[in-house]
């Protein structure tokens, strides 16, 4: 399997502590990552068991796919990435199947998408975490990325048990109304007359750490979560303009990324 638009990047290693991080450009590469989905977003969450225990869909041919290996060649962490040179190439990502994203069709720069990103549940390294963004800021700048986003998943189809995290994004994490991603889906979760944020340190404990990590550097959701009972989970459209990144960030992640 050859990257999809990495190019010069396809043979880019980087290395971090005890972890390699690099782009999967075998069969096995892929279905090593594909192994770790199928445990992470399948198995761990009762869900029903795929062909060979592995978590696949079509997308996956349109995408470049990253793993973060330890140094005993076991796979800990993987995601994978679509470039779309602008937001007219918006329809053929993962989130416009849930999303309505005429909005952000006259995004005239380069777009990337984020998804899949798990990490093994036995690894509590944050190195790990690192190096996968660290990894992402030398596709995002080899690409010249204006626009990094995806859909941050919450575990299960029970909106009641996020009602905080939601109320919080929906009182401070708000797309910028020309680009607010509309309504497309039938099954959805608004994120309106949810109420105040009593508890903040809960609703935010309730925030996948992916998406904690977009928040962290200014990224924005959308007005509303759409329910996934194929992947028993809740996605939430989220975005990251690069050039909005705090340059302490934008400094500490390119530190990473040049190894």
């Amino acid at each position: 399997m050859m990257a999809k638009d990495t190019n010069s990047l396809e043979d880019t290693v980087l290395a971090r502590g005890h972890y390699i991080a690099r782009f999967a450009v075998v069969s096995d590469d892929l279905e090593q990552c594909q192994r770790l989905r199928h445990r992470c977003f399948i198995e761990d969450v009762g869900g029903l068991e795929r062909r060979g225990g592995l978590e696949t869909d079509h997308y996956d041919s349109r995408c470049d796919h990253v793993l973060i290996e330890d140094r005993a060649g076991q796979t800990v962490c993987s995601f994978r990435t679509m470039y779309l040179a602008s937001g007219a190439d918006l329809e053929a990502s993962y989130s416009a199947q849930f999303y309505n994203l005429e909005r952000l069709a006259g995004y005239t720069q380069p777009m990337l998408e984020l998804g899949r990103f798990c990490v093994s549940p036995e690894v509590h390294d944050p190195d790990v975490v690192r190096i996968a963004w660290g990894m992402l800021a030398k596709i995002v700048d080899a690409r010249s990325v204006g626009l990094l986003f995806g859909c941050s998943s919450f575990a299960g189809t029970d909106a009641d048990a996020y009602r905080g995290a939601f109320a919080l994004l929906a009182s401070n994490h708000q797309a910028p109304v020309a680009w607010t991603p509309a309504v497309k889906s039938a099954d959805i979760v608004p994120f309106d007359n949810l109420g105040s944020v009593i508890a903040r340190k809960a609703a935010m404990e309730q925030l996948p750490s992916l998406l904690k990590t977009y928040l962290s550097m200014g990224g924005w959701v959308s007005n509303h979560a759409v329910v996934d009972r194929q992947m028993n989970t809740l996605h939430v459209f989220t975005g990251l303009e690069i050039a909005t990144i705090p340059p302490s960030r934008a400094k500490a992640l390119r530190a990473i990324s040049n190894g």
